[in-house]
């Protein structure tokens, strides 16, 4: 007998799910376990991962991606770096490297020592708060380093503070100031306000960093998400702008501008050439660019990304 008056249609996936990638079952072991046809049967599968109802993670590290992540961490002196491999041409990489990054800041999570940990946005930073489990840190502290709070005043959509502080139990501090003011003056009112400065303070002390890192061509996620116009955009590409880190926009050699929104962007700078880590979470062609420049100045010193992207970095030095 069907199940479907025992389960809500979520419950049903995530049943489904399970069934499929923990037990290991056919789309036809799954239908004669539910009670169900075999088309329903991948239905289900299907959408228990696209919602993110399950959770799959590489724990197998292929050859080939440890050769790039080698070579990544001699070419750019890095700390840290993984390599996830590519999901196809064409596809989203974000689900490729968003269990990878979770992986690496839940070995942060999991230290005893008390640590302070700075997250930017973005869609990459999101995936990998959805790819975490649930694990309890109480010991550690999470700041934004970005503001959060968009132009037309609701919460900015891809902050992942208060997300990730709901599954780990750790202390949160929201940046509680624009992602972009509309003025200069009023970005620094702002931070002239106690609460703001102490949490901007805890933020540039951060022992731990993870950002995504944003391209600054005409596709920008500034521009995509309304934190700039297409004038700002314009003005910001003619000074050489090459990509953008928790919404402050650097040039090919990975120096901030002294032009544009840079002038108004809330939150804290991350400065080149950190010694605690600091690992930027991106994949994509369009993200080659800025993130040459990221790791060129040290604004980032630890990576994940995918095998097409680390490629790409290397082939361009």
């Amino acid at each position: 007998m069907s199940r479907d008056s025992d389960a809500s249609p979520q419950d049903e996936a995530a049943r489904a799910g399970w069934l499929s990638y923990v037990g290991g079952m056919t789309q036809d072991q799954i239908a004669n376990e539910l009670g169900i046809s075999r088309q329903r049967a991948q239905r289900l599968v299907s959408r228990a991962m696209a919602e993110g109802l399950i959770h799959v993670r590489l724990h197998h590290r292929i050859g080939a991606c440890m050769d790039l992540e080698a070579e990544l961490i001699e070419r750019f002196a890095l700390q840290r770096a993984r390599v996830m491999p590519s999901l196809g041409a064409g596809a989203d990489p974000v689900p490729a490297i968003a269990p990878a990054a979770a992986a690496e800041l839940e070995r942060f999570l999991k230290m005893q020592e008390p640590l302070t940990i700075g997250l930017g946005t973005g869609r990459a930073l999101r995936g990998m708060v959805d790819a975490m489990g649930y694990l309890s840190a109480p010991q550690h502290r999470l700041v934004s380093l970005i503001g959060n709070i968009a132009p037309d005043g609701s919460a900015s959509f891809f902050d992942v503070v208060m997300r990730l502080a709901d599954k780990v139990h750790a202390p949160h501090y929201p940046m509680p100031v624009p992602v972009i003011s509309p003025t200069a003056a009023e970005n620094a009112a702002f931070h002239a306000l106690p609460p703001v400065a102490r949490v901007a303070n805890l933020a540039r002390n951060a022992d731990v960093i993870f950002v995504g890192v944003g391209q600054m061509s005409d596709d920008a996620p500034l521009l995509q998400d309304g934190f700039v116009t297409r004038a700002e955009l314009d003005e910001m590409q003619a000074a050489g702008a090459s990509g953008e880190i928790a919404g402050w926009v650097f040039d090919q050699n990975g120096c901030y501008l002294d032009v544009g929104t840079n002038h108004r962007t809330g939150g804290v700078r991350i400065m080149q050439g950190l010694a605690r880590p600091s690992i930027g979470i991106a994949a994509g062609a369009s993200k080659v660019k800025p993130l040459l420049a990221a790791m060129k100045s040290k604004i980032i010193n630890g990576l994940v990304t995918d095998e097409p992207t680390a490629a790409a970095l290397l082939a361009r030095l």
